[in-house]
Parts: C-alpha cells; sequence; structure tokens
C-alpha cells in the first residue's frame, strides 16, 4: 500500500488489521495529516468484521440508512478493503489522508490484492543469454510487477549525463574501466521521457576512476556522466525504485 501511495504521489495512512480487528501494521506517510492513522484504522476494521468494502457502507448510508453510523467503532468511509484467501477474509486494509476518497480505496484494494496474489515467477538468465546482452546492452528484466529492472549495460564511448528522477542504479563493474561523475548541477537538460534527463555538461561534481569489481550507487535524481570508458566497458546495472 506504501509502494502504490508513492508511485502514485500521494499521502496516506495504511492500516492492516486480523480477521478480528486488531490491528497488525500502521504507517502515516509524511505529509499526511495526523488523524488519518485513526480513520484508517477503523475502515480498515470494519471492512474486517463485517467482511465487505468500506465502500458499500458509504454507499447505504449516503441512500438513508443514517443509523448505521451510530453503530459503535463503525467507519463507513471509502478506504477499508476485506484481505481474502482462499475465499475466506482474513484481514483487511484501510487508507486515510491520500489525495481523495477514490485513491483511498484504489490503494487499499491495491494492497489487498497484493496479499492473494501468487509469489513472483523466479527469473533466469543462462550464460549464454547474459553474454550476448553484454556484445550491445539490454535489458535482463524489465521490472514488470516489481520495483527493480536488471540491465547488462555495454559502453564504449563516453556518455550524456543522465538523471533518474525516480530510479537509483546500483552499478557493478565487470569489464574495463571508465571514468565517471557524480554530483553536480545538470547543464543543458532536456527530458528524454517520464522522469528521465539528459544534458552534455555537468558543472561541478565529483570525479572517480571505476575498475573490475568496483560497485557504486547513485541515488535517485543524481546527475551522473560516464566522461571517459574503456572499450568495452561492460557492468551490471540494478534499477531500484521505492
Amino acid at each position: 500500500a506504501v509502494a502504490e501511495a508513492r508511485k502514485n504521489k500521494a499521502g496516506g495512512a495504511v492500516a492492516v488489521v486480523d480477521a478480528g480487528g486488531h490491528v497488525l501494521a500502521l504507517e502515516r506517510l509524511d505529509g499526511t495529516f495526523p488523524y488519518a492513522s485513526t480513520v484508517s484504522i477503523g475502515k480498515a476494521r470494519t471492512a474486517a468484521l463485517f467482511k465487505k468494502p468500506t465502500a458499500f457502507f458509504e454507499d447505504v448510508v449516503n441512500k438513508g440508512r443514517t443509523a448505521m453510523v451510530t453503530i459503535d467503532g463503525f467507519t463507513p468511509l471509502q478506504g477499508g478493503v476485506p484481505i481474502l484467501a482462499e475465499g475466506e477474509v482474513i484481514g483487511a486494509v484501510g487508507v486515510s489522508g491520500a489525495n481523495s476518497a477514490q485513491q483511498d480505496t484504489e490503494i487499499a484494494t491495491a494492497a489487498a490484492a497484493a496479499f492473494s496474489a501468487p509469489p513472483p515467477a523466479v527469473s533466469y538468465f543462462p550464460s549464454g543469454r547474459v553474454s550476448s546482452a553484454f556484445l550491445k546492452g539490454e535489458v535482463l528484466f524489465d521490472g514488470a510487477g516489481a520495483n527493480f529492472m536488471v540491465h547488462a549495460s555495454h559502453r564504449d564511448k563516453a556518455g550524456l549525463v543522465e538523471v533518474h528522477d525516480e530510479d537509483a542504479d546500483i552499478v557493478y563493474v565487470l569489464e574495463g574501466t571508465a571514468t565517471i561523475v557524480t554530483g553536480g548541477k545538470l547543464r543543458d537538460g532536456k527530458m528524454i521521457a517520464p522522469g528521465e534527463v539528459r544534458g552534455t555538461d555537468v558543472e561541478g561534481g565529483e570525479s572517480r576512476t571505476l575498475v573490475k569489481g568496483d560497485v557504486m550507487i547513485i541515488p535517485a535524481g543524481t546527475p551522473h556522466w560516464f566522461q571517459e570508458v574503456s572499450n568495452p566497458f561492460n557492468y551490471y546495472v540494478v534499477k531500484v525504485r521505492p
């Protein structure tokens, strides 16, 4: 739920309860109003104990059954969704404080679905596939259904200055050497895709030499520039999003 909220740049407080309404987890994202935590717990408990999404009860109340709001602990507001396992309600997720009531429900629904989703498949890339990927540089794993990607990266000349607004890069050098400049201020930056900026130069920054076996972690939003590289220069990159 937290990942879904951050992906959509929404705030929110997220509560998870068991089938009896007991709180198992609670988190409030930065910038969310404090009472959202209490409301999210109420939504989660209502969804778990009544075994229905709280949007159902909000609709019922809006149609005239206002007496329901007098039930102790009852929170008939969108954003509470039961968690199902083999058709049984085993708990619920409650979300409050996102950008809208609809977004509360969307985040809670995504979180509840994750509990019943099958485990992700194991990805396997035999050595021949990996070796061929490094010849020109390819994406081995594109991040489908996950918050990371794996690139088999290849360079034979200097590149542009890069800034990834959302992706942190974890670099492991396999072959060759490179001079990389990190940090500083990007010059002549142009957005080539959402969250992806490229430029021709950087003002300031720190220069390092990368050699085989080195590991570098480049946080999201950090300008980085492979200023000089050997031919070839091969390296793994794991791109990670929050």
